[in-house]
Formats: C-alpha cells, sequence, structure tokens
C-alpha cells in the first residue's frame, strides 16, 4: 500500500485527509508542522513516502521552498509531490517541479483519481 505524507497544517483538513485516504487504502504518515524547512526534509527522508500532498500556503513554510528542497535530497529522489492550493496554480506547480496540482475545495472522488494518476 502507498504511503503518503499529508502536509496540510489546517488541523481539520489534515484530519479529513487522513480519514479518506485510509478508508481507500493508503499508510498515512503525519506531517509534525515543522517550522523550517530542513526539520521538514530530515522528517520526509526518514519516512520515505510514495508521495506527498502539500499545500501551496503553510502557517511557517512555503510548499514550493519545501517541494525546492527535497528535489534536492538523493534520498527523495521519485518522490511524487501532488500540490494543493485554493488558487489555481497548474502551470506554477508544474514550473516548480511538482508531478500535479489539485484546486481546493475538491471532492474525495477527484482526489483520489488524482492521487492514483500522480502515483501511475
Amino acid at each position: 500500500m502507498p504511503k503518503i505524507m499529508v502536509i496540510e497544517d489546517d488541523a481539520n483538513m489534515f484530519s479529513l485527509l487522513q480519514m479518506l485516504l485510509e478508508f481507500e487504502g493508503y499508510d498515512v504518515v503525519l506531517w509534525e508542522g515543522e517550522e523550517h524547512i530542513q526539520d521538514t526534509i530530515d522528517s520526509l527522508c526518514k519516512e520515505k513516502p510514495d508521495l506527498i500532498l502539500m499545500d501551496v500556503h503553510l502557517r511557517h513554510l512555503n510548499g514550493f521552498d519545501v517541494l525546492h528542497s527535497l528535489r534536492k535530497e538523493p534520498v527523495l529522489d521519485g518522490v511524487r509531490v501532488l500540490i494543493a492550493s485554493g488558487v489555481e496554480m497548474t502551470d506554477r506547480s508544474q514550473q516548480e517541479g511538482a508531478d500535479g496540482f489539485i484546486l481546493k475545495p475538491f471532492m474525495p472522488d477527484e482526489l483520489i483519481e488524482k492521487i492514483q494518476q500522480t502515483l501511475g
């Protein structure tokens, strides 16, 4: 079963995503809400998820900055990144190196389909 790390700082959204993804058979790992990019990269290296579902606008971090750092980490080579935002950022997400983008709010079926497409 694929492992997904959800990088989301809204606790309610995280809980909903965790329930949905676990119901669909995914192993969901918790992002600890680190305030520094390197702490997040260290967590990712430890967990080695198959996919990261990441909000762009985090309280202390910018999702694109995290994306740039993780793309430089050899241990995370091949990890898929699906960016989520309430603002349309499909083109920017692609330019920044993400594997996909999903616009919030999204329907559960739409998210699962996008995750399946991103994982291949």
